[in-house]
């Protein structure tokens, strides 16, 4: 006779949907579970099975930031009714504690900037361990080794500038924008207002001195909440320079906007983890979103890098870890200092002040994305 024990873990792992998702029974936890084995279209037909829903929590700076990969999903998989909800990553996070606490958790997968929390959520025993297929082949910085989390895209800040406006001239070095040249012709984030921006400047502060902070903004930069605004602002022609945002490591001529990284001059990069909660409510969707990230075919369409070793990023580019002014590495154990970042974050409001404006994303209360809902656009 099997234990008890034993038999209760296959009783609730058949009720996650998870033996076929590399669940080993009574196995100790040092022990790896072996990868999904089932394909995305055996996973597909589970979901369906499940009810055919999903509810993604994901960071960003506008409701319809995340409209591409949602709707690739969709496409991809037509039956499933998938709920993107996003907002700034660390109003998300917060929103997950709560529902967490309150067992009113929504989101089945969130996936966001705010790496220090994966960590956390972990030791606190409120993530449901998962090896989606590929993970044996994910940069072993960008996974938890015990499945916890699993970082699906990297995501970098640098330079996007408008090549109808700057030409062959577009900034790429921090001191390049100090150039009379880009007066009151840059915008930016506000550092104080989201993480990697903040980091960013950190480590230009870190090089640069606090000097370089207020020859910066005697350049009169347009200080804006949220990443998305300055690269719209720029593609639009507003702006010729945006600096310390998010772009396309694929440029072709006619693009608006071309995405460019310094050769040693600092930049800052950071894999978005994404795991799903033991609370998860449609696991085996879950399980498909997961997967469908880390399949070849999504990695090789990202924007911006691919977190597989065996996937190559855009054009000329090498995969970001072997770039060391990205910090990979740093912004991680920075993000989980948050005394260090909180006071950081008043440094620079003495010299910038508070954010001003609305939430870029709007106000979206404790619950987005409950019963299947969108959040309206602000």
């Amino acid at each position: 006779m099997k234990p008890v024990v034993t038999s209760i873990a296959v009783a609730l792992a058949i009720g996650l949907g998870l033996t076929g998702a590399g669940y080993v029974p009574g196995q100790a936890s040092a022990a790896l579970p072996r990868e999904e084995t089932k394909s995305l279209d055996q996973l597909y037909q589970d979901a369906i099975a499940e009810g055919g829903q999903l509810i993604v929590y994901a960071g960003g700076d506008t409701v319809d930031q995340q409209d591409a990969n949602a709707n690739a999903f969709r496409a991809r998989f037509p039956e499933i009714k998938l709920t993107m909800s996003v907002d700034y990553s660390k109003f998300q996070d917060a929103r997950v504690d709560l529902q967490l606490a309150s067992h009113t958790l929504v989101p089945d997968v969130v996936q966001l900037q705010e790496v220090q929390d994966f960590d956390r959520w972990k030791s606190e025993g409120v993530l449901q361990p998962y090896f989606p297929a590929g993970f044996s082949k994910v940069y072993n910085k960008f996974k938890d080794p015990g499945g916890a989390w699993i970082g699906i895209v990297v995501n970098a800040f640098s330079n996007v500038s408008n090549p109808a406006l700057t030409g062959e001239q577009a900034p790429s070095t921090a001191e390049d924008y100090l150039d009379p040249r880009w007066k009151a012709k840059i915008v930016v984030d506000y550092p104080n207002d989201d993480d990697a921006t903040e980091f960013l400047f950190k480590k230009e502060i870190d090089k640069y001195g606090w000097q370089w902070l207020t020859k910066f903004l005697a350049q009169e930069p347009k200080f804006v909440r949220g990443g998305q605004a300055p690269v719209d602002e720029v593609a639009g022609g507003q702006m010729p320079v945006a600096f310390g945002v998010a772009g396309s490591l694929r440029y072709r001529p006619g693009d608006t906007t071309k995405f460019s990284i310094p050769k040693s001059d600092p930049f800052m990069a950071w894999a978005q983890r994404a795991p799903m909660f033991k609370q998860t409510k449609h696991p085996a969707a879950a399980s498909l979103y997961l997967n469908w990230w880390l399949s070849k075919q999504q990695q090789q369409n990202l924007r911006q890098w691919p977190t597989r070793t065996d996937v190559a990023p855009a054009d000329e580019y090498r995969p970001i870890w072997e770039y060391p002014n990205a910090y990979v590495d740093e912004f991680p154990q920075m993000m989980a200092d948050r005394g260090a970042m909180e006071r950081l974050r008043s440094e620079l409001t003495q010299y910038i002040g508070e954010p001003q404006g609305p939430p870029s994303a709007g106000v979206q209360g404790l619950y987005p994305g409950k019963d299947g809902v969108p959040p309206p656009k602000p």
